[in-house]
């Protein structure tokens, strides 16, 4: 393997240099209750985007306010740790890339699960990385190099087939909603009334804040609001919010990339009813493939 990511490596987890790993062991100490909402992605598979979502759900279409970042109101668990999680006042909002057996859980808090073809998480994960160079030091890196990682499991928060089958096995409980990324993209009206329906928010009946979401929630609108990540992410590094689009892949994978990452999907979840979620990436990935 050639270039790597810089990460903390802590109980058997990479992690972003910079993120505590006290804050990251309080945080499976936190207990979940009644009325928690949890926002659980694999890294770069829509969080923010939903974060977004249910921000403006909770608000009736309102954008923060000037001064104020996303975290602020959904924090990151395993990034700040427990006591700040506990200070925000309830109902909390709260955002996770733990596998859900590491996810504090309670019956009568809900989950929401957004996820994402393998292959456009991937590239959109290298130039994460490569953009954080405080965290990761991988600014020289290139997409083959991280593609191995990618693949090998060995990026932050893990594998991801073992994090999305983690969530997967819990699909059908009555208090976990599971959408893609894909599916926001293509009809983000109805994205947003399923997960306000899941908050059992009433934006739906009123068109005005439906509008409001939905304007505020965009790409253009996202890409506007990155002043948290600003000074860590140095001229020339792509930005946070990137490019917002499915099938960015295909300019990043070589053939024999594609046939090795399809295999490992295959082989980690052939048979299951995931293979539906994205299947003109998988036929296209396997157009690919074949020339290699």
């Amino acid at each position: 393997m050639g270039r790597k990511p810089s990460y903390v490596w802590h109980d058997g987890f990479a992690m972003p240099s910079g993120f505590p790993e006290r804050a990251f062991d309080s945080a499976l100490e936190y207990e979940a209750g009644p009325g928690d909402l949890f926002i659980a992605t694999y890294p770069k598979c829509g969080t923010t985007w939903v974060q977004h979502i249910v921000h403006l759900i909770a608000n009736r279409g309102a954008p923060l306010p000037a001064g104020r970042v996303l975290t602020d109101t959904i924090p990151h668990l395993e990034e700040v740790g427990r006591g700040v999680v506990e200070a925000m006042p309830k109902p909390r909002c709260i955002k996770t890339h733990l596998p859900r057996s590491l996810t504090p859980y309670h019956p009568a808090a809900r989950y929401l699960l957004v996820t994402r073809n393998p292959f456009d998480c991937a590239v959109s994960f290298f130039h994460h990385t490569r953009g954080f160079i405080k965290h990761y030091d991988f600014a020289d890196g290139s997409f083959d190099d991280y593609f191995e990682c990618f693949i090998a499991g060995e990026v932050d928060f893990g594998d991801y087939f073992d994090h999305l089958l983690s969530w997967y096995a819990h699909s059908d409980d009555d208090n976990m909603l599971m959408l893609t990324y894909e599916g926001i993209s293509a009809d983000p009206r109805a994205a947003v009334l399923t997960i306000a329906q899941f908050m059992q928010a009433d934006c739906a009946r009123d068109e005005a804040v439906l509008a409001a979401v939905l304007e505020h929630s965009s790409f253009a609108s996202m890409s506007k609001d990155q002043q948290r990540w600003s000074s860590a992410r140095p001229d020339g590094m792509p930005a946070f919010v990137r490019r917002g689009v499915v099938g960015d892949w295909i300019n990043h994978f070589s053939a024999a990339q594609a046939a090795r990452l399809l295999e490992k999907f295959d082989r980690r979840l052939g048979g299951l009813s995931l293979e539906a979620l994205w299947p003109e990436t998988l036929a296209e990935a396997r157009r690919l493939a074949a020339t290699a």
